[in-house]
């Protein structure tokens, strides 16, 4: 099988080609990065990948500077949105199943507060996850074989590319400069390991998974601040975690307070999810922080 993959470098682009190398590369995959196409500009980039054979397309990239977006709506759709729709259609011309990845900042507006399933009405606060959430729809239109993939909150070893590293790393840095952090308390999602959502999607791809509607994230919901706090007990670090509230720390997007996903679909039906805690721990084991 071949799969052409958009988005390599990032977090989860480095970990999906990091899964796939260890099991024995079952999936010859083409990598494309930003240097070598200018996704920004959709007509020329379609045309360069036309060229290409694959049996699968991932697109892991997308334009995901949520402040920057506030301000770069145009950008943001194009990015966001209508590249994904021209993607899915590549995609149905290659006859290959288009595997879209997501985030759970489609949800933010929603009234409910316990983890939000894959039917749950989308209700995006932000021009971040507004483009993202018109991106899911014109690719599920465009493309019955799609696979939207919805992940949140991730860290992973190759830190969040044009964001100065991950929040664990962040959260380490601060926690031994400054001894103290204060961290949002009132903001509920699902922290999310890039290595163990690489696993699903190298696992979707293979077994062909059912198109619609998945949320690949580790089980368990947490506050930023909750986070924070085993992030540094983990790390055996000293320093105070101090719970602040959304307003105390103004951003020019606003931010879900409540958009932890249900992962019961993807467990059940292509590997276990286990808990953020676990994958954190791994996380820091890995990256010598233990």
């Amino acid at each position: 099988m071949k799969a052409l993959l958009l988005g390599p470098n990032g977090q989860l682009g480095t970990d999906i080609r990091c899964v796939n190398d260890r099991r024995g590369e079952p999936i010859k995959i083409l990598a494309v990065a930003r240097g070598q196409v200018d996704l920004a500009n959709i007509e020329p980039s379609i045309s360069a990948l036309r060229e290409l054979e694959f049996d699968a397309l991932i697109n892991c990239s997308s334009y995901h500077k949520t402040d920057e977006v506030e301000c770069n709506a145009q950008q943001g759709f194009t990015i966001n949105a209508h590249l994904v729709k021209r993607l899915a259609e590549l995609a149905a011309e290659k006859r290959a199943g288009f595997f879209h990845i997501s985030t759970d900042y489609v949800f933010g507006g929603q009234p409910q507060r316990s983890p939000l399933s894959e039917n749950t009405p989308k209700s995006p606060i932000n021009i971040y996850g507004a483009s993202k959430a018109m991106g899911e729809d014109l690719a599920l239109l465009a493309n019955s074989d799609t696979r939207v993939l919805r992940v949140a909150s991730l860290f992973g070893v190759a830190g969040a590319s044009g964001k100065g590293g991950n929040f664990v790393e962040t959260m380490l840095r601060l926690a031994k400069e400054k001894g103290e952090l204060r961290v949002v308390a009132d903001q509920i999602m699902s922290p999310t390991s890039t290595f163990d959502a690489a696993e699903a999607v190298i696992d979707m791809v293979l077994s062909q998974a059912s198109p619609g509607i998945w949320h690949v994230v580790n089980s368990g919901a947490s506050s930023w601040h909750e986070f924070a706090e085993r992030i540094v007990s983990d790390a055996n670090l000293s320093a105070r975690v101090l719970p602040i509230m959304s307003e105390q720390f103004p951003t020019p997007a606003a931010r879900p307070r409540y958009s932890a996903l249900n992962n019961e679909k993807v467990s059940k039906a292509i590997r276990y999810m286990r808990p953020w805690q676990d994958a954190l721990r791994d996380y820091l084991a890995a990256k010598g922080h233990l």
